[in-house]
């Protein structure tokens, strides 16, 4: 098996039996495929050994180890369905509007043919778990000293998942959801919403829809927003454009056909090779491929926005779908964003123009680990 220079050990014989081992696990499960990237991460435990690590750090990466793992086992059934992260405060109590909210909005996006996942705790969660059902529900539990046992919709489903650390749990939520829905709460809401709002602005993370979802009437979100256009906007800690990556509402329909609209044409996109690839069911025209390559100049690198086929590097990702090409300034993630609600208006023009039919398949596919911002390549 080919070996990664950086993942040699220095022993011949170590390396040998690393070797054999790997091969034969491979056979023994009948899966080849990530044998590389398997033996690197057995590599790097051995040179926790190496190192001398402290039981402690053993513990501490062996625990965030087995908690990824469980949670890829999890989610790995449901991987062709969208699903959406609930947050919002733990102490929401049943019957306020915050609550109700919650728990339409989940039954809503359900019935539209999402899943929901929550935290598994009381208040907003359980009441989007509620809404969701338990069959459509996941739950990311975090263990802690207190308030945090699972609700009676998720607790001793399979789907609820037990972490210790807050970091592997964030892992799992920016790694599963195709949005967030957020609703009033504490620190750990607000933690919620900045961190994903830092993971897409910095490019981290798979951009994609993020909405602030109010009581009806409420002020809580637009306070927030408040708070963002004076402390951080006016001083240019952040752009006007960041704006286009968040939504503020108290409309639990306009929360939905946000998430919806994002996906009605635009699938998903990574990068390859130093340009952004964007993959959508229906590729602009000649006249609307001008007219982009014209409104969006200013977030282009080098050359136009340009019509193209899937790369070699996307092998088996997305089939079927028309592929945009362009090299983007990767610090105009909010002109991105807008740049994708233009791509989704192009569904619309398309359908009502004569002669011209949309494909009636919507795919849907797992967006793949890369999108995290981890490009690492596989080894053959």
């Amino acid at each position: 098996m080919p070996r990664n220079r950086l993942y040699t050990l220095r022993d011949p014989e170590l390396n040998e039996e690393l070797d054999a081992l790997i091969d034969h696990a491979a056979r023994v499960y009948g899966n080849t495929r990530g044998r590389g990237l398997v033996r690197q991460v057995l590599v790097t435990g051995l040179r926790l050994l190496r190192d001398g690590a402290s039981l402690g750090d053993l513990r501490l990466a062996n625990r965030a180890l087995k908690e990824l793992r469980h949670s890829f086992r999890v989610f790995r059934p449901y991987a062709n369905v969208r699903k959406v992260a609930v947050f919002g405060s733990a102490r929401t109590a049943p019957g306020t509007p915050e609550w109700d909210q919650a728990f339409g909005f989940a039954k809503r996006v359900v019935e539209s043919g999402w899943m929901v996942i929550t935290g598994a705790g009381g208040g907003v969660m359980e009441a989007a778990q509620r809404g969701a059902g338990r069959a459509s529900s996941f739950g990311v539990n975090i263990q802690l000293p207190f308030e945090q046992l699972a609700n009676e919709t998720i607790a001793g489903d399979e789907k609820l998942i037990n972490f210790r650390y807050f970091f592997t749990r964030k892992v799992t939520f920016v790694k599963e959801a195709h949005a967030f829905v957020l609703l009033p709460g504490g620190f750990g809401t607000l933690d919620e919403g900045f961190e994903a709002l830092t993971l897409i602005q910095t490019g981290k993370s798979e951009i994609l829809p993020v909405v602030f979802l109010d009581r009806p009437g409420g002020s809580y979100w637009r306070g927030w927003h408040r708070f963002i256009r004076s402390q951080l906007e006016r001083p240019s800690w952040i752009s006007d454009d960041d704006f286009a990556l968040f939504k503020v509402t108290d409309d639990l329909e306009e929360a939905l056909e946000e998430i919806e609209n994002f996906y009605s044409n635009y699938h998903s996109s990574r990068h390859v090779n130093g340009r952004l690839v964007i993959r959508l069911r229906v590729a602009p025209n000649e006249v609307q491929l001008a007219a982009l390559n014209e409104d969006f100049a200013d977030m282009l690198t080098e050359g136009p926005i340009e019509v193209g086929t899937p790369l070699e590097e996307e092998a088996g990702e997305g089939p079927g779908l028309q592929r945009l090409l362009l090299s983007l300034d990767r610090r105009r993630v909010g002109r991105l964003r807008q740049l994708i609600d233009r791509l989704n208006d192009l569904v619309l023009e398309r359908s009502s123009s004569p002669g011209e039919a949309l494909p009636h398949e919507i795919v849907t596919w797992p967006i793949s680990s890369d999108e995290l911002g981890a490009q690492e390549e596989e080894e053959a």
